[in-house]
């Protein structure tokens, strides 16, 4: 008597394409979600612009905004969009409904970090063609090339991990409300868009230990052809740290 064959077999699909399905899916959500493209490349488009026809006129010129715009991006998705976006998910029970799949909270976690790389990827291949279209010329050099990639990674780790201390410990409405107002706060004060240099000296040691303040650095140096290296001891803490209490306080239900 033959076996009986229920085939296709039920079960989860493997591990990295369950992974790769999740990414595929966060990034969709991301892309037509219009508050998240306002924050990726409107706002940065029209800072670029501004950097263009009017920055000179505020010692602002493109070979200072066009580096500081990417920074800014980085810091708009891997912050206050991921914190806003995972506040509601956590809300509205998406969090630990994923979790109880076979895509797992390791899963969800590493699915989002995937999407996370692939939008910030985008946003800087995007932001970079328009400074170049609008006539950025960085300056090439690899040492500082690698410099600015290492300080973008360990920025995204940094802000991605203390934006899930936010939306996994506070409600949602308070995420959104104090992710758009951090948000600000970095972009008037962090050095974000306005080089380090030119804060009063008596505030400069502070503002650089920001980790806003560290990539935005990194990159304009970077596009000078100068590699900073003190960028990265900055950004591995506030990551490190970020990490280690996102992991301690961050709760799947609401």
């Amino acid at each position: 008597m033959s076996a009986l064959d229920f085939s296709p077999a039920p079960g989860g699909a493997p591990a990295a394409r369950r992974i790769v399905t999740h990414a595929r899916t966060e990034a969709k959500l991301w892309i037509r979600n219009g508050e998240q493209l306002l924050l990726a490349l409107v706002i940065p488009i029209g800072i670029l612009l501004g950097g263009r026809f009017f920055g000179e006129r505020f010692g602002l010129d493109l070979a200072v905004t066009a580096p500081s715009v990417l920074a800014l991006a980085l810091w708009s998705t891997g912050f206050t969009s991921l914190a806003i976006a995972t506040g509601f998910e956590r809300r509205y029970g998406v969090l630990e409904r994923l979790a109880s799949t076979p895509l797992t909270r390791t899963g969800f976690l590493a699915g989002k970090a995937v999407s996370l790389i692939w939008i910030a990827a985008g946003q800087v291949a995007v932001l970079a063609i328009v400074a170049l279209v609008l006539g950025w010329r960085p300056v090439v050099d690899p040492l500082a090339a690698l410099v600015a990639v290492l300080a973008a990674v360990l920025g995204l780790v940094a802000y991605s991990s203390w934006g899930l201390v936010l939306a996994g410990t506070l409600r949602a409405e308070v995420t959104l409300a104090l992710g758009n107002l951090i948000y600000l706060l970095m972009l008037a004060g962090g050095a974000v868009l306005v080089p380090l240099a030119n804060y009063p000296a008596i505030v400069r040691p502070a503002v650089g230990l920001l980790p806003t303040a560290a990539v935005g650095e990194a990159l304009r140096h970077a596009a000078a052809g100068t590699p900073l290296w003190w960028t990265l001891p900055v950004l591995a803490v506030w990551a490190a740290l970020g990490l280690l209490i996102a992991r301690k306080v961050f709760r799947w239900m609401s």
